[in-house]
């Protein structure tokens, strides 16, 4: 009496199609989860601080990393409008510098609004620069 086991080839392909589809299921779920973070993000928005823009950021992060059409998007809309969506680009990144964007964001901002002898953070950068090139 022999026991034939069945051949793994039959199960490799069922296995292979359950997989890719679950990271379909998956990557879908991450791009629902990522425009709930960014409508939570909205939704702060409108409140003191800079709440609602760290949380948009998370949000678009998470759609960027999960949607090949999203990301083409964003990249059309960058080759379009590259001064508006630099600042998002730099905390996209890895490691991106938060305080520095900070402070040019706030120095833009401060341009757009203000005439020249009211400017108070253009003046700060220059009395701590000379602080700690000193220190």
């Amino acid at each position: 009496m022999s026991f034939a086991m069945p051949s793994l080839r039959v199960y490799r392909a069922t296995d292979d199609l359950a997989r890719e589809v679950a990271a379909r299921i998956k990557r879908f779920g991450m791009v629902l989860l990522g425009f709930a973070i960014i409508g939570v993000g909205i939704l702060i928005a409108p409140l003191p601080g800079p709440g609602g823009i760290p949380v948009i950021v998370v949000g678009l992060m998470v759609v960027l990393r999960n949607s090949f059409k999203a990301r083409r998007q964003f990249v059309r809309l960058n080759r379009a409008y590259p001064k508006t969506l630099y600042p998002i680009r730099r905390l996209l990144r890895r490691d991106p510098e938060i305080v520095a964007l900070f402070y040019l964001q706030t120095l833009r901002v401060e341009r757009l609004l203000l005439p020249r002898r009211m400017r108070f953070f253009k003046g700060l950068r220059r009395r701590f620069g000379r602080r700690s090139a000193v220190a």
